[in-house]
């Protein structure tokens, strides 16, 4: 039976998906390079037709099993998935959620809170990056981003309550629905501006916001780094 899929599309740097794309290359060629070995091994001229599907039918069989036991990388799926599992193990977050109130996980656009990503441009996450991940790990990813960071949104809501979003926010809005230049820095200039020592309070805040995109991209970055451990399955939840 196919394994469900549910797909994320992250923001990644030019480096991050360069040595992820060369490490799943790499896999690929030496997965490629055993199956012929094999192949010479086992195949003889002399055979049945039938006796051949059958040595080629084995070969596929241990090539599957070698990627579930992470001996072979796979596909680039394969090595995200492996990579996310290890990730959410080195941080704790490798066991089952509770399920987040519904509509939470649909709502649009970034998670309450979060500043925008970083800019394009050298440094910045210039590069998109489509992962499909088995889907009760998917929902591990989402649901452990959710509960890990929940305090803190409510806090930055509280926080917003107090003090408003502030300029910068009132004069994106204004764009984004949009205000002429003029009209948006009128409205911007309109809004109250929070204290140096609150703004230093609502930095720390967001810092301290997990998202599914901060996961995946360390994801993303432990896949690519070379001695990276195999841990078993990457087919499974």
């Amino acid at each position: 039976m196919a394994t469900v899929r549910m797909k994320f599309h992250v923001a990644v740097t030019e480096t991050a998906l360069k040595r992820l794309n060369e490490f799943a290359t790499g896999e690929r060629d030496r997965e490629d390079a055993w199956i012929a070995e094999r192949r010479r091994e086992l195949l003889d001229p002399s055979m049945s037709r039938r006796a051949a599907a059958a040595v080629r039918r084995d070969i596929r069989v241990q090539v599957a099993r070698m990627r579930r036991t992470g001996e072979f990388g796979g596909t680039r799926d394969d090595i995200v998935t492996r990579a996310v599992r290890e990730e959410l193990q080195a941080r704790g977050l490798d066991h089952e959620w509770p399920e987040p109130p519904e509509g939470e996980l649909e709502a649009p656009g970034r998670r309450w809170g979060t500043p925008p990503s970083q800019p394009m441009g050298d440094g910045g996450y210039t590069h998109r990056l489509t992962v499909n991940l088995p889907h009760p790990l998917g929902d591990t990813v989402r649901q452990a981003a959710y509960w890990t960071s929940k305090e803190t949104v409510e806090a930055l809501q509280d926080w917003a309550d107090r003090w408003g979003d502030g300029s910068d926010v009132a004069l994106r809005e204004a764009e984004r629905d949009g205000a002429p230049a003029e009209l948006a820095l009128l409205t911007a200039a309109g809004r109250p501006s929070a204290p140096k020592s609150a703004l230093e309070i609502r930095d720390r805040l967001r810092q301290q916001i997990l998202t599914t995109g901060d996961l995946l991209r360390a994801s993303v970055d432990r896949a690519g780094r070379p001695g990276q451990s195999n841990l078993p399955g990457t087919t499974g939840n």
